[in-house]
């Protein structure tokens, strides 16, 4: 099929007008490339996804409203067969994990050159799957890591969150030793110093979010 004929049909999804004007730009001059729809937000990228039914979605992660990841899981499930890739600033293996998960095909870093994300598009589009070499660095480095338990990862929100030992147990309604034992074993998985050291560890790995 020539590609001048049926071109890759795009779907941006992205909080951040600009980084939508950059996709729109490099696109354009793209012979076999065309942008069919824009998103600001996940409702708002199922609603576009709806209507145009793209070849590729470029979806961001971290969008007020609806969060990428929940648009992803939509959009999956109503049309299996979407090809999603996933463009964010955040290089978290766990974040990362549960968005090839949810179906993702490719996973990039934002800051990744121009080729790299034209290349991509193009590798989705024709059936294969993408990691960039900064993600799959993240996933390999943390592949034998001890993963927190819902429970342990409650406490470590609740930590970002600012609550010292006792407001966590009265919120979790546990008691005070309880609390002391599980930050231990936060601490020890994460391989951090110290409280505020496993929080800034958890959001960087996605494990939770502020």
């Amino acid at each position: 099929m020539n590609a001048a004929i049926s071109p890759i049909r795009i779907l941006a999804v992205d909080d951040h007008p600009l980084v939508r004007q950059g996709i729109a730009g490099l696109v354009k001059i793209q012979p076999d490339m065309i942008l069919v729809g824009e998103a600001s937000d996940g409702r708002e990228a199922i609603q576009q996804f709806r209507m145009h039914h793209p070849d590729i979605t470029l979806m961001d992660l971290q969008m007020p409203e609806m969060n990428g990841l929940d648009a992803l899981i939509a959009i999956r499930n109503e049309s299996p067969g979407a090809k999603v890739i996933v463009l964010t600033t955040y290089a978290g293996d766990v974040q990362i994990l549960r968005a090839i998960k949810a179906g993702a095909q490719a996973y990039l870093l934002k800051n990744s050159l121009h080729e790299e994300l034209l290349k991509t598009v193009r590798e989705v589009h024709a059936g294969r799957k993408a990691l960039s070499p900064e993600v799959s660095y993240e996933i390999a480095t943390h592949a034998t890591d001890d993963a927190l338990t819902p429970a342990e990862i409650s406490v470590l929100r609740l930590i970002a969150a600012g609550n010292a030992n006792k407001q966590i147990a009265d919120q979790l309604s546990v008691t005070e030793e309880t609390v002391k034992s599980r930050v231990k074993c936060i601490l020890s998985k994460l391989g951090a110093n110290d409280r505020t050291h496993a929080a800034i560890i958890g959001l960087k790995r996605g494990i939770i979010e502020l």
